[in-house]
C-alpha cells in the first residue's frame, strides 16, 4: 500500500467494516516509537446525530410543512 502525494492511504474494506470505519468517522492516529495507530475518535455525539447535522438546512422542496402533511396523508389514505 502506498501514500498518494496528497498523504492519504484507503483502508481496506475489510478492516473498515470490520471496525465500523463508516464514511464522516472521526478517526485519530497515535505515533508510538516507529508505528502509527489508528483508532476512532471518542465523540459525544452519534452517528445519527451526526447525519442530522448535516442535513439540517439542505431540504428545498418549496412546500410549506402543511402541504407535505397533506401530501402524505393523501398517499396513506
Amino acid at each position: 500500500m502506498r501514500i498518494t502525494s496528497k498523504g492519504q492511504v484507503t483502508i481496506p474494506q475489510e478492516i473498515r467494516e470490520k471496525l465500523g470505519l463508516w464514511p464522516h468517522t472521526e478517526v485519530e492516529f497515535i505515533a508510538e516509537g516507529n508505528s502509527v495507530y489508528l483508532q476512532r475518535a471518542e465523540t459525544t455525539e452519534s452517528r445519527g446525530g451526526r447525519l442530522v447535522s448535516r442535513l439540517r438546512g439542505k431540504g428545498r422542496i418549496g412546500m410549506s410543512t402543511d402541504q407535505i402533511l397533506e401530501l402524505t396523508r393523501r398517499e396513506q389514505e
